[in-house]
């Protein structure tokens, strides 16, 4: 276990990145609690260089937004990625950063370029760096998200071009800049970096011809955002363990894996996809019967992962021509 004065806050340390920006308030739930936007816990004690990250389990819905919705909160909260935070929230007592956001994924999407924006959704005209054409934008998926998982449209009405703007300015950009603090830390203090970003998926596609999901499917954008080995040991480690696994297929990664994922500097970002089905009641969004024990299986991930020899995950020099 190692423990370094420099990277070390207290296991209790919890807060908010954003606290202080001019406008910004807490988030707010029905029942008046106020949430942060986003939390991170760091460890007392660091056993390895790996941060868990959840950044799709947020359920904290702001009032003006569900009054915005032409849907209801049920069918909102289909897109939550439901209990994931929860699974890794005790690896921080076990030597690992974990990092959880709290505002919900169809406000604003962390997950996305920080302008992944969709004109249709907008009046007046958006900034001429948005990212208008993605594949993202396209299917409704953008930062701002025009429609929830299985397509339906959420809001009634257009919103402003400035409403959009501050949610990514008082959510999306505090937060990647809280994780890549984290991120520069981790790395600077071990050499190297894991990022393992958690989710969690549907048992059932939407195309009917799509092959049974496996109970995990590990994304590394086709061998691009890490080291082999730790796709390896993820598979070795889950297979043992009883599970089926996949490989970026339906899901390879996402913006946080590709953009914090370098691996020739030692930044490795690797995406774990969770079967819903195999720890809660999906109709229900309940936890199910498994839920400890998966909990459990993913502290022995993390404990296989940092037994990886980091010295072999960089930072490598370019050969020489």
């Amino acid at each position: 276990m190692v423990t370094h004065k420099s990277c070390v806050f207290p296991a209790e340390s919890i807060y908010s990145e954003n606290r202080g920006h001019e406008g910004w308030r807490p988030m707010t739930k029905l029942n008046g609690e106020q949430s942060p936007p986003f939390e991170v816990m760091e460890p007392a004690e660091w056993r390895a260089p790996i941060i868990f990250n959840s950044p799709h389990s947020g359920s904290v819905y702001p009032y003006d937004f569900l009054t915005a919705s032409r849907i209801d909160l049920p069918t909102l909260r289909r897109s939550e990625d439901s209990f994931m935070d929860e699974l890794i929230s005790g690896l921080s007592s076990r030597g690992y950063p974990v990092v959880r956001v709290n505002f919900p994924r169809s406000y604003v999407d962390v997950n996305r370029e920080p302008y992944e924006l969709d004109p249709r959704m907008f009046s007046g005209r958006l900034p001429s760096f948005a990212n208008t054409r993605s594949m993202r934008v396209a299917g409704g998926l953008g930062t701002i998200p025009r429609v929830v998982g299985d397509g339906q449209e959420i809001y009634r009405e257009r919103l402003s071009v400035d409403d959009a703007l501050g949610r990514i300015e008082a959510l999306y950009k505090p937060y990647h800049r809280a994780l890549r603090r984290l991120i520069n830390k981790v790395h600077q203090t071990f050499g190297a970096v894991i990022v393992v970003d958690c989710h969690s998926m549907p048992s059932i596609g939407v195309s009917r011809d799509e092959p049974r999901r496996p109970d995990v499917v590990i994304g590394d954008r086709y061998g691009t955002s890490c080291a082999p080995l730790l796709p390896d040991m993820v598979e070795i480690t889950m297979s043992r363990l009883g599970y089926s696994v996949g490989r970026n297929k339906p899901y390879a990664g996402g913006f946080i894996t590709e953009h914090y994922g370098n691996p020739a500097s030692g930044l490795h970002a690797i995406q774990l996809e969770l079967n819903r089905a195999i720890y809660m009641d999906e109709r229900r969004r309940e936890r199910g019967p498994r839920f400890a024990q998966v909990a459990a299986d993913f502290a022995a991930l993390a404990d296989a992962l940092a037994s990886v020899p980091f010295g072999d995950l960089g930072p490598f020099q370019a050969a020489a021509e």
